[in-house]
């Protein structure tokens, strides 16, 4: 794996601790838990961004038939639930002082949550080895096309619908103060590196398994011939 994605990543982390606790401004009206903005934006920017991968796989493996592709849409999947889920955990906790509550059945909460079953069932699913052994990875690339419906609906859940959930960018009644802005994107372009790295190892990991398992399936030759 190229060391630029973790390097990058971990200096971008670090830069971007610095700016939430030094450099952005603390929010007027919601005080300090406003802070945790700065990780629960990139958190669900970079799910989403996983779940696209997923899509973009998938499709690529039912045009090509390319057991990289199926691998790469396996792991973009696994990172995108675990970002997601953090997701939802930091969005409770920041919702908890802000709406006193740690959850409400508002459209953008619900569409994510929605997402987030639909993905962890496509895991599910696979690791059940849904469609045997010859059919898997072609059943398992449909279901990845068909999930990604609920994407756009998340994204643009808070823009079309009456939302209780802010809208960062596109919002024409207000945005982030400069500083903020700056912040939030130092966070998103670290996390964009975090993720990179994750999705080159996860990849790495399961093609090596492939290999071992081709490996194991080959009958062994006869050491007497």
């Amino acid at each position: 794996m190229p060391l630029i994605y973790p390097l990058a990543a971990a200096f971008g982390l670090v830069l971007g601790q610095y700016l939430i606790w030094f450099y952005a401004p603390v929010e007027q009206t919601m005080g300090l838990i406003q802070k945790i903005f700065y990780l629960h934006l990139p958190l669900a920017w970079w799910s989403l961004a996983s779940f696209f991968t997923v899509f973009i796989a998938s499709v690529l493996y039912l045009l090509r038939g390319k057991p990289a592709h199926d691998r790469l849409a396996q792991a973009a999947c696994e990172i995108g639930v675990a970002l997601a889920t953090l997701a939802l955990i930091t969005g409770s906790l920041w919702a908890r002082p802000i709406w006193n509550t740690w959850w409400t059945w508002d459209p953008k909460l619900t569409t994510t949550l929605v997402m987030w079953f639909i993905y962890m069932s496509y895991l599910l699913l696979r690791s059940a080895g849904l469609g045997g052994a010859g059919n898997g990875a072609r059943v398992s690339a449909v279901l990845g096309v068909v999930a990604f419906l609920d994407v756009p609906l998340v994204f643009f859940a808070a823009r079309k619908w009456r939302s209780i959930h802010p809208t960062v960018f596109g919002n024409a009644s207000g945005g982030l103060e400069p500083e903020m802005l700056t912040t939030a994107l130092v966070c998103v372009a670290a996390f964009g590196f975090f993720w990179l790295a994750l999705l080159v190892q996860r990849t790495r990991q399961l093609r090596l398994a492939a290999r071992l398992d081709a490996l194991a399936r080959k009958p062994q030759k006869n050491k007497d011939s």
